[in-house]
């Protein structure tokens, strides 16, 4: 069967990113089926593009698998992934489909690992975070460890100004009342939010810097093995201190009145970036190793938006995946499937 043969599935396909990269699979030859919960929507995009499509919920999903029979590779779109991941995943090993999506929740990542032997078993890759959430850092984490085999500590970091889609706002919402993560001698463990700072220059220039809980830290040590692991983007000193303020109001936080409110505001409020805002966008990502000697080495890149990194990242693996063979079965990072030199094969990416 020619890559060209194989079925293979958007799901989400009508969201911020999933129209994104439906637009850039279709640019690149490429007809899958578009499929979502809003039969409106998913009927009209797909019409647009002449494709075909699926109208199913998770919830639909969870009680029978042939919504995806026949299909090579599903790509999920749909967050909050927390809520769409794992019943995904498990239809796709079922139906022995290879599952990727475009995730940074270290839940789901963990969720992908657990899953490694089932997965070979199956003939099935699961690749979750093919977007800007996690190809920029992932990559910078392999190149880090080849330069410093030996190494104990990993700090990634970017410092982006594209704002959030409203899946990603929802997703940051629902984490807020878990606090901040960080990986301790190999164990990702719970500590407050903005927990720790420090200045770094990404690579426009140094900057404060805060911990956030990011996917990375869950993915980073499965690619990488080193124990120690933290995530920083630049804040200034108002916004560590609001989030310092936070760590009092986690449990809060977490109710459903104030989850559902949050929501309706982002529903209200978030938009996406337009195309021109998008392409005025740059990303400087940047990672830093040390080992127990205390030597360093530093590596940086500037890459295109999350959001073009996302569509472009989903569609270059997705299109690489269909043409493996099973002998790649099982759960994988983005550069664990394709190399360190991944994001080096995404428009835009400079090595700095």
């Amino acid at each position: 069967m020619s890559n060209s043969d194989k079925k293979w599935m958007i799901y989400g396909a009508t969201g911020y990113s999933g129209k994104l990269i439906v637009e850039k699979a279709v640019q690149a030859g490429m007809k899958p089926v578009l499929a979502g919960r809003s039969r409106n929507k998913v009927k009209a995009l797909a019409a647009q593009y002449n494709l075909p499509c699926q109208v199913f919920s998770i919830d639909m999903l969870a009680q029978s698998d042939v919504f995806i029979t026949q299909m090579n590779l599903v790509l999920n779109c749909a967050g909050p992934f927390s809520q769409t991941a794992q019943v995904m995943m498990q239809a796709c090993l079922k139906q022995q489909s290879h599952y990727l999506d475009i995730t940074g929740e270290i839940d789901v990542f963990e969720l992908a690992a657990s899953l490694d032997t089932a997965a070979r078993d199956q003939g099935v890759v699961l690749c979750p975070g093919v977007g800007f959430d996690v190809i920029p850092t992932d990559c910078v984490a392999a190149k880090l460890k080849q330069m410093m085999p030996d190494a104990t500590h990993l700090a990634l970091g970017f410092d982006s100004r594209s704002g959030f889609s409203p899946g990603t706002a929802k997703t940051s919402v629902e984490a807020l009342p878990e606090g901040g993560k960080i990986r301790e001698n190999g164990e990702i463990i719970t500590v407050p939010l903005a927990a720790k700072t420090r200045k770094i220059d990404f690579g426009g220039g140094e900057k404060l810097a805060m911990t956030i809980p990011w996917g990375d830290v869950s993915t980073a040590y499965h690619n990488t093995q080193i124990p120690n692991i933290e995530v920083y983007i630049p804040g200034s000193p108002g916004m560590v201190k609001q989030l310092k303020r936070m760590n009092w109001f986690k449990p809060v936080l977490g109710l459903g009145l104030v989850q559902n409110f949050l929501k309706k505001r982002i529903d209200k409020k978030v938009k996406g970036p337009d195309e021109a805002t998008r392409a005025k966008l740059k990303t400087y990502v940047w990672g830093e190793v040390k080992n127990a000697a205390d030597e360093n080495r530093e590596y940086r890149i500037k890459v295109n938006n999350g959001y073009e990194i996302t569509a472009d990242g989903a569609v270059f693996v997705a299109e690489a995946l269909l043409g493996r063979r099973a002998d790649t079965a099982g759960y994988h990072t983005p550069s664990m499937l394709l190399g360190a030199d991944l994001i080096e094969q995404l428009p835009g990416t400079e090595i700095i």
